[in-house]
């Protein structure tokens, strides 16, 4: 009798648990979907950011700021595209300089380091920008091929002005991940170096957010910055920034 009562709440214990996990594993299922159907309500503002841009980069400025990256450069999951932080830093410049300023983004929702080369360099190259920011890589993690990845950085910062600002790869949050982001990373800064590119710190800003940071800086497919996460990438950029348009423009502050 003993034996048999322990047997049957061995078993009750063994039908608890495979019910636990059958719930999460619905639960799982559930929330794959809904990000799944999240990143198709964020794929469909790709051509509107898109547009958006090209549609700007039309306008006269004293100054030519020019943007190389990926989606994030195009201001996928913020409210509006200006709210990317290339439009974020765009408003920086003016604000500081006190001129009026044409943005070219040339970014690629999708790009790797490798697209980049191939669809926004040959435009850059053409063009003589005031200001240039540079932020790929992220999209290349996936599909990790180290050997691809240096020699597309190395021909992008060959073709970088000296006062360029190139971004590292921002926090992965998983290990698995943040492995490959490291050595991403490595070979950004040993690159600018070697160009004498100024890195902006992405990563170490984007991890310093920490837990919180994925509650509140995501847009809805967790995976693109929101509105408030593009201000941390901003804010990687801005001590850089600012320190040279002080020093390569005349601002508001040291006008006579």
């Amino acid at each position: 009798m003993v034996q048999s009562r322990r047997i049957a709440r061995v078993v009750v214990v063994l039908l608890a648990v495979a019910a636990l996990g059958a719930v999460g594993v619905a639960a799982w299922r559930r929330f794959r979907a809904r990000l799944t159907a999240n990143s198709l309500v964020l794929n469909e503002t790709l051509p509107v950011h898109s547009k958006w841009w090209r549609d700007h980069a039309k306008e006269k400025g004293d100054l030519l700021y020019v943007a190389i990256g990926d989606s994030a450069a195009q201001g996928i999951g913020a409210s509006l595209p200006n709210r990317s932080y290339v439009g974020v830093l765009a408003d920086e410049i003016r604000a500081v300089t006190g001129r009026t300023l044409r943005v070219v983004n040339l970014s690629v929702s999708g790009a790797t380091v490798e697209l980049a080369v191939r669809d926004q360099l040959p435009r850059f190259v053409k063009l003589e920008p005031d200001i240039v920011t540079v932020a790929i890589g992220a999209n290349d993690i996936a599909l990790w091929d180290p050997v691809a990845f240096e020699r597309g950085i190395r021909e992008i910062f060959a073709a970088l002005p000296s006062h360029a600002l190139v971004a590292d790869l921002p926090y992965f949050y998983f290990p698995r991940n943040e492995r490959k982001v490291a050595v991403a990373n490595g070979i950004v800064r040993r690159v600018a170096a070697e160009h004498g590119l100024t890195v902006v710190p992405l990563h170490a800003e984007t991890k310093h957010q920490g837990i919180p940071g994925i509650l509140t800086q995501f847009a809805i497919d967790l995976f693109h910055p929101n509105d408030h996460g593009y201000r941390v990438w901003a804010n990687a950029f801005a001590p850089s920034l600012a320190a040279q348009l002080v020093e390569r423009f005349e601002t508001p502050e040291v006008v006579r």
